[in-house]
């Protein structure tokens, strides 16, 4: 069976393509000669050229697809626009390709983010598949309109959604500044109110994408491959801390207001800069709600999914990871 994977150079989609090789599939993978593969190089992995911002180029990756795992995606943006384009218009441009080239295609996985549906109301009520999607962002919105893509599509293709919480695990960048912190020694924790995160590793979001394109169940439904259990920042924090063998860590509550305002200025100057801002308005919004929490229910009870990774020993694994790589 042929899989063909988008963003496979990024962090999670580095390890669906681990996982995809792990399970005997032959895997390829679209990027340009002068994308960055450190995490692809000396894998049975096939490099093929193309765009999602151009429909003819992606015909030679596309037509001997069995199946498509589109992970690619943009998560910083100047714009809502700009939002828009990398992730709902992108992924238009890959059905369109399948729909034109690759009809006959098996399965078409679609990873979203837990974004799409905003937080929830409270502790007890963790966002559900079947819950109605409230996006507070121009990056859950701009997510949501691929989901609309993928679920028009569903009439004549294959299709399964995967939304996952914050992920973590080696390779991942965007929550390194973290795990420094903690090093370091002193920790910012977001308001004073308690907050409850779902995480999820790498690995077993990876495991769960390639379990659920392979479940003849899945056709047609969204799930959300998350953590069982829910976490809280200062959980986190005093975790991390004892891995990397810290005996106190300082952690300082930072007000809303001045996270919210802090972002903004961020963002604003981010915006006259050549890359997007990682941290804006927006990020600030989201990064103060109390409750980012999902439930795994249906895809344990419809995909038998586990996780393999418990929150101690994904956080070693990473901070293992970061140490071995020099990145701690």
């Amino acid at each position: 069976m042929n899989v063909l994977v988008t963003g496979a150079t990024g962090f999670v989609g580095s390890h669906v393509v681990d996982v995809l090789l792990e399970k005997g599939y032959d895997v390829r993978y679209i990027a340009r000669s002068t994308s960055n593969l450190r995490w692809l190089e000396g894998k049975k992995a096939k490099r093929v050229d193309g765009s999602l911002t151009d429909l003819p180029s992606l015909r030679r990756a596309v037509e001997d697809a069995d199946a498509i795992i589109h992970v690619a995606g943009l998560t910083a943006a100047r714009s809502e626009a700009e939002f828009l384009k990398g992730n709902r218009d992108a992924t238009q441009t890959l059905i369109d390709a399948v729909r034109t080239y690759r009809p006959s295609l098996t399965r078409f996985v679609h990873i979203s983010s837990g974004a799409v549906c905003g937080p929830a109301q409270d502790a007890e009520h963790p966002v559900t598949e079947a819950m109605l999607c409230k996006p507070i962002t121009a990056y859950g919105r701009s997510k949501l309109a691929a989901e609309d893509v993928v679920t028009r599509a569903s009439a004549d293709i294959a299709t399964t959604i995967i939304r996952p919480p914050a992920v973590y695990g080696p390779r991942d960048t965007a929550i390194l500044t973290f795990f420094q912190a903690v090093q370091r020694g002193i920790a910012p924790v977001i308001g004073f109110d308690e907050k409850l995160v779902s995480l999820i590793h790498g690995l077993d979001l990876a495991r769960g994408i390639v379990d659920a394109m392979g479940h003849p169940i899945a056709v047609g439904k969204t799930y959300f491959i998350t953590s069982e259990s829910f976490y809280t920042w200062p959980q986190i924090i005093n975790l991390t801390a004892a891995i990397m063998g810290k005996r106190r860590v300082l952690q300082v509550r930072l007000p809303h207001f001045l996270v919210r305002t802090i972002a903004g200025v961020v963002g604003g100057i981010g915006k006259l800069s050549k890359k997007p801002p990682v941290l804006d308005y927006e990020k600030g919004i989201d990064i103060t709600q109390p409750y980012w929490i999902f439930s795994s229910e249906k895809a344990r009870r419809e995909l038998g999914y586990r996780e393999s990774f418990e929150l101690d020993d994904g956080l070693r694994d990473t901070v293992d990871w970061y140490r071995t790589n020099g990145w701690l």
